[in-house]
Formats: C-alpha cells, structure tokens, sequence
C-alpha cells in the first residue's frame, strides 16, 4: 500500500535556475548618513567609486585677508595704547620715551600679530608661542632699524616737497611723502611674516603686500587728523589704519601670486587656503607639521606630505589617503583632485600655465 504521506517529486530545470533574481546589497562598509548630518567622506568608499564629500560654507575668519589685516590691526593698537598715555601733544614737551619708541613698539607689534595669525587660526598653540617669540625679537630689531630708514626717507620728501612749495602737511603732497616713508614699516612686517614660517617666496609676497598696505596706510594718516581733530584719537586711528591695511595687503598680494594650494572643502578649518611653498610640505596631527589636522584620531602624527617637484606636485602618504574617491600612497596631483584624509577633504588646485 502507497504511503499517504508521499509528496509528487519536486523538479527544478536549467531554465528555471537561470530565471532567478537575487536581491540588490548595499555595498559593504557603506551607511545611509541620518538626515542633516554633517559628512566628511566616507574612507570606506570602494576603489573605484568616488568618496563622499559635502562642501561647507568657509568662514570669513579663515580668509587670509581678514585674520592678517585683524592681527595688523591689533599688533598696532596694542603699540600705540602702550605709548599714548605718555605722549605729549605740546611741541616744547616732544621727544620723551614715548614719542621716541611709539613706531618701532607699533612695528614690532604689528610683525609680532602677523607672526602669530596663521598659527592661531590652525589652532596651533606650540607654533603660535614658537613663532611669537621670533617675531617678538625680529620686530624689535627691525622697528628701531626701520624707522631710521623711514626718518631718513621722510627727511628727504619734505626737503624735495619743500623745493616745489609745498610748505603745509595739509598738501597732498605731504601725504604722499609720508605714505613714502611709512612703507618701510611694512617691509619689516612682511619679511617677519615669512621669516616665522621659514619661506623665502612668502617673505618676497609679505614685503610686497606690506609695501602697499603701509603705503596707503600713511597716506591717509594726515587726513584723519583732520576729520578726527584730536591727537589721541588719530594716532589710533591711523596707526590702526596702518597694521590694518599691511595686514589685508600681505594677505591679498599672497592670495593672488599664489602657485599652487590645497583648499580646505569640508572639516573643522572649511573655507582656509594652505598655500604650498616648500618643496615637502607635512601633513598630519602633529603640530610640527606644516598642516596640522586636528580634531580626528583617525589622522596619524605624520600623515603624509606633499611634494613639489619642478611643475608637478605629487603626494605620498603614511596612513589612508583618498585622492578622488580611490585609495592613494604615491602618486602625483591633477589641479582639482579632491583629497580626503579622514573628517577633512582638500581640493588641490594650482595656477595655470601658458
């Protein structure tokens, strides 16, 4: 007798094998990232996908522009606000302590903020105290020696002026002649800029921004005067006015000669430019790299560095470096690669050539 339990036999063809479909998988390691979540990337990315990048919005503080000429700014007035107290408006009491060391304390001052500012806006405090002691004692130096030169500079204007009948400060001419003379000041300001950091071509552009600022700076002083109508509040006024403008010129004249940089997309520093001078420029969570990345545990002491080599640069790591999306130890630098070493992601870009 059949056993009731018995089953008709189950049979599976060729064909029916081949018409199944097996169920899209998300690709291993990768996560929905929660609504109006902040991304940096994704490390995990497979190779030949891009990384996941969203561009923020930089802030204003992180121009070079703004935090040069507000350290110019501060540099000045902390000079000044030292002086002032003692300086005497009355022509007979002239040439105290005061009146003598007001400019080279504003020059040192001013190249001690200017020395310092990068470092602070990296967050650097080991750089930041290393820098401002040598710019501290370049400043000293060089504001008694430039205001030598800038006395002497002065002297002769108002002598050629004088020859043209230019006998009063409210001429133009006076002003110019003063605006002559004042950009010393900002020589000394941008040769401390890039003597802190070690760079001949940022010293060559600090000279060049410095030049202007200081120029236009002193140009304006006497106008000022003339609208403020006290001698206290002008000085501060101008000599604000002077590390201000050296500030915002240096870091204009370095934005717009720049050759080649890395601009921060997305991490703490979003919206800074790191502009590459040096030959080998470091990068890593160590504040004695060129580039310090803070904030990330993921990023080694020494990450990596990049490396210039006549026109091409190229970039060589240490720990995981994403170039584009795709895993990178070695390799060279397209302008507009996008390079992501954990929570930060930098687009390297580099002027073009003719």
């Amino acid at each position: 007798m059949a056993n009731s339990d018995d089953k008709p036999t189950l049979k599976i063809t060729l064909e029916d094998l081949a018409a199944v479909e097996l169920p899209a998988q998300a690709p291993a390691g990768s996560m929905a990232a929660a609504a109006g979540a902040r991304q940096y990337g994704n490390i995990a990315a497979p190779s030949d996908g891009p990384a996941v990048a969203t561009e923020e919005k930089g802030h204003i503080f992180l121009k070079g522009w703004f935090y040069l000429g507000l350290a110019g700014l501060v540099g000045s007035l902390a000079g000044w606000g030292i002086c002032e107290p003692f300086f005497s408006d009355n022509p007979q009491r002239r040439n105290g302590w005061a009146e003598i060391v007001m400019l080279p304390l504003i020059v040192m001052f001013t190249c001690l903020g200017l020395g310092v500012a990068e470092s602070i806006v990296e967050r650097s405090a080991k750089k930041a105290v290393i820098r401002g002691l040598l710019a501290l004692a370049l400043g000293l130096v060089f504001g008694f020696m430039f205001d030598r030169f800038a006395n002497i500079i002065f002297f002769i204007g108002q002598q050629i002026i004088a020859s043209l009948g230019v006998q009063t400060y409210k001429n133009p001419g006076f002003w110019l002649v003063r605006g002559i003379a004042w950009a010393v000041f900002g020589i000394a300001g941008g040769i401390v800029y890039g003597l802190v950091d070690r760079s001949g071509a940022k010293t060559k552009y600090g000279i060049l921004g410095g030049l202007i600022g200081a120029g236009l700076g002193g140009m304006v002083f006497d106008p000022i005067s003339f609208l403020t109508r006290t001698g206290s509040l002008s000085r501060a006024v101008g000599f604000g006015l002077l590390g201000l403008a050296t500030g915002v010129a240096i870091g204009i004249v370095e934005s717009a000669l720049k050759d080649r940089w890395l601009y921060v997309a997305s991490g703490p520093l979003a919206g800074k430019q790191f502009i590459l001078y040096k030959a080998l420029t470091t990068i890593g969570s160590s504040q004695s790299c060129d580039i310090y990345l803070f904030k990330d545990t993921s990023i080694l002491p020494q990450h990596g560095a990049i490396e210039m080599r006549g026109a091409q640069t190229f970039i060589r790591s240490d720990g995981p470096v994403f170039i584009s999306g795709s895993p990178a130890r070695n390799r060279a630098l397209q302008s507009g690669d996008l390079i992501q070493i954990g929570r930060y992601a930098f687009h390297f870009r580099e002027r073009q050539r003719n």
